[in-house]
């Protein structure tokens, strides 16, 4: 299923005649499903543990990324953990306030 909606993620991204990601395409296309029950919970249980437990294996890229570029952001580190600090504190208190 997770599979399915990222290929149709893919296939509306190509045909919307503005740029616009297909991970967050098909991240909206996941909550529609689930919000009106096309698809339940249980359809999508286990492999969405799978990605959640190896979550930060996909982050080691990402990592490397900021190490080949580290001259160009060592310029504006102090912003970017500012941003960093920020964006956490709100996230928490989102997180916080839904439960």
């Amino acid at each position: 299923m997770i599979f399915t909606v990222c290929w149709l993620s893919l296939v509306i991204e190509k045909l919307l005649p503005f740029t616009f990601p297909a991970s967050v395409i098909g991240m909206i296309l996941l909550f529609l499903c689930l919000f009106t029950g096309v698809l339940k919970i249980e359809h999508i249980q286990e492999k969405a543990d799978f990605l959640l437990g190896n979550m930060a294996f996909f982050f080691v890229p990402a990592g490397v990324s900021i190490m080949n570029y580290f001259d160009v952001l060592k310029h504006s580190i102090v912003q970017l953990v500012f941003v960093c600090i920020i964006s956490t504190i709100i996230t928490f208190a989102v997180t916080a306030s839904c439960q």
